[in-house]
């Protein structure tokens, strides 16, 4: 069974993941092992000085942190917290306040970004036509929902070390989002 994620319970380190645009250069950075404010700022379509804002925000909070090379002021940034969890049980004030914040930008931003690939899925060669949704109505206690979640961090941990060695990559291999999520309908569903 797969190790749980480390959860941050810092409101202000929350607080900071509260912007769609912090997770989606989370993403960049992430992807690409190393990217510079203006690398970032051409795949957003954000200024190079709002992209380095946000980076210097998600550095402030360990999100972050500035990579060797770089030429001049163009300087690479790489992902440090590569896995974590949003979760609001156990917290309380601002603290949870600020993890509602973090996980509604998150949703936000995924959530955006699985309706963009849907409606252009049919643009991909045929092969990566693989864009789907499964949904399924199931009774479950809370321990079997979160061996359920384990079982999915387990599937995709073995492809993890893909993310920081390109080398790892096969051929014609390409970055794909895997979302989970798991809800509970209240006692009248």
């Amino acid at each position: 069974m797969a190790e749980a994620l480390p959860r941050i319970t810092d409101p202000k380190a929350l607080r900071a993941l509260a912007h769609p645009l912090r997770w989606q250069l989370l993403e960049i950075v992430g992807r690409e092992g190393t990217a510079t404010a203006t690398q970032c700022a051409q795949e957003t379509g954000e200024s190079v000085a709002n992209c380095s804002y946000h980076l210097n925000t998600l550095a402030k909070y360990g999100y972050v942190e500035k990579a060797e090379g770089g030429q001049g002021r163009e300087k690479p940034w790489r992902v440090v917290r590569e896995d974590f969890q949003l979760r609001v049980d156990e917290l309380e004030g601002d603290t949870a306040n600020a993890a509602w914040a973090a996980s509604g930008a998150f949703l936000d931003y995924v959530l955006n970004q699985i309706k963009e690939r849907h409606l252009t899925a049919h643009l991909l060669p045929q092969e990566w036509q693989v864009v789907g949704v499964d949904n399924s109505k199931v009774f479950m206690t809370p321990e079997e929902v979160e061996e359920l979640r384990s079982a999915v961090r387990d599937l995709t941990a073995k492809f993890r070390e893909r993310r920081a060695d390109p080398a790892l990559r096969p051929d014609g291999a390409r970055s794909v989002g895997v979302f989970v999520a798991t809800t509970v309908a209240d006692a009248t569903d």
